[in-house]
């Protein structure tokens, strides 16, 4: 077997143990150094100890020092917007506004929404489940299509597509092509309709073939999980409960427009310390989308607490711990994967990969067809997209240069197809959804795999929209 071939097995190897684990419920944090590290000790044992420290951990610490702050402040937004019961009032208001009649756009609007508005995914599921298993109800839809209808709602375009999302997926291709995080507007638009369209349509189509197979709800008798018929309570004023989701869309792109004037294209200060201190430099457009965002953030927060400090101090103590505890998990998961894909990308099998995958000779078909593939292989966008962009994000813009392709549209390809394949089965939200609305991947996974195919091919449409529009 000769060596190229070989040390493409390793690399493979080494992706597949990382996706079995992640699939059957390890955790990534402890399992991607041990599939890295096993990698190295198969293609040069000397390298372990010094891609550990070097590589690894420079990478790992390198993601958090950028992206830690959006994590938490993303969770503790979310939760905010729980706790004070802005997330109801939403759901309910959005309920009225369509019908119960059109129970799926319902509760994709609602996901959409919130998403945008920079909810976690994982807060999304569970504050909208309740309102869609009783509108499903009522509708006499199968529970069963639910899972795809808050796919189609909270993983899709608002994640990723929609231009000005604060979702990490949109963030992460900042700090490597010096872009805002409303890139390629146009792009982001025309694939976010595709998928809106082709993601509804599928799904009524669903519905139907439900309905004239004589299918409902379900049999109460072996559903699990079900949540308590909705009644309808107090709730916050819409409008008021909206107000903070709009302002971090607004803040966010008034900070970024605004920051880069502040300051310039660098900005240095002198520590106050004993002694002469050398100063800190800092590359503006390398970081003023991600300060964007977290000062909308920031404002959202804020927002929350002043239309709502009642309901919210309550619960604001065991709340901001759970909001901080799953910021906590979600960051270092993404920077462990972050770390591991530096070190595979450091050996010699993965120019194998690299290579196979360049030999695509579009620019943006060959990002877009590496980044989802490496999101399909890890089971997450954010994890597969830092794999890739970190080992060829230099490629990509070179490539891009030379066919004279701005780096606002790499920026929205590489967004966009790394929540194309990420929903395979092992994806650690695709999981979470199914265990709470009750439901197993037997039952609702075809749905989740019919948007996700759906969302793969909204990349090619966007793709195709910029070569028309150039």
């Amino acid at each position: 077997m000769s060596f190229p071939l070989l040390s493409f097995l390793v690399v493979l190897a080494a992706l597949c143990f990382l996706m079995v684990v992640a699939y059957r419920g390890h955790s990534v944090i402890l399992f991607a150094p041990v599939a890295a590290l096993g990698a190295v000790l198969l293609t040069d044992p000397s390298l372990v100890a010094p891609m550990f420290t070097g590589l690894f951990m420079d990478k790992m610490v390198g993601f958090l020092k950028l992206y830690f702050p959006v994590f938490v402040l993303g969770a503790l937004f979310g939760k905010l917007i729980e706790l004070s019961g802005f997330s109801r009032s939403i759901v309910a208001s959005t309920i009225r506004v369509f019908g119960a009649g059109r129970a799926m756009l319902s509760i994709v609007v609602v996901c959409a929404l919130l998403t945008y508005g920079g909810v976690s995914l994982f807060v999304v599921v569970f504050a909208v489940y309740p309102f869609a298993a009783e509108l499903f109800r009522q509708g006499n839809i199968p529970k069963r299509l639910i899972p795809g209808t808050i796919a189609l709602g909270a993983f899709t375009f608002t994640m990723d597509a929609l231009p000005g999302t604060p979702q990490i997926q949109n963030i992460i291709p900042t700090s490597f092509f010096g872009t805002d995080s409303w890139a390629a507007p146009l792009l982001g638009v025309s694939g976010s309709v595709f998928i809106l369209i082709a993601g509804l349509s599928y799904l009524e189509w669903r519905r139907r073939v439900a309905l004239k197979n004589g299918e409902g709800y379900g049999d109460p008798s072996t559903l699990v999980n079900e949540p308590a018929a909705f009644a309808g309570t107090a709730l916050a004023n819409p409008y008021v409960a909206i107000l903070p989701l709009v302002l971090v869309g607004v803040c966010n792109k008034l900070f970024s427009v605004l920051i880069p004037q502040w300051y310039g294209t660098s900005h240095e200060f002198v520590p106050s310390s004993m002694g002469k201190a050398a100063p800190v430099v800092q590359e503006v457009s390398k970081v003023a989308a991600i300060w964007a965002v977290e000062g909308a953030l920031l404002a959202g927060i804020a927002c929350v607490l002043l239309f709502a400090w009642k309901p919210v101090k309550a619960s604001f103590a065991e709340g901001g711990k759970s909001a901080i505890g799953g910021a906590l998990l979600a960051s270092m998961n993404t920077a462990s994967e972050y770390g591991f894909g530096a070190v595979i990308a450091a050996l010699p099998g993965f120019l194998v990969v690299a290579n196979a995958l360049g030999a695509i000779p579009n620019p943006l078909v060959n990002e877009a067809v590496t980044v989802t593939s490496l999101a399909g292989i890890t089971g997450s966008a954010s994890g597969g997209m830092s794999i890739a962009l970190a080992a060829m994000a230099d490629t990509f813009i070179a490539n891009a240069q030379a066919a004279g392709i701005p780096m606002e549209v790499l920026h929205r390809i590489a967004s966009m197809a790394s929540g194309g394949m990420d929903t395979l089965p092992h994806n650690g939200a695709v999981i979470t959804l199914l265990a709470v609305t009750g439901l197993s991947h037997r039952q609702s996974y075809k749905d989740i795999f019919a948007i996700t195919i759906i969302k793969t091919l909204a990349v090619f449409v966007a793709i195709a929209t910029y070569y028309v529009a150039m």
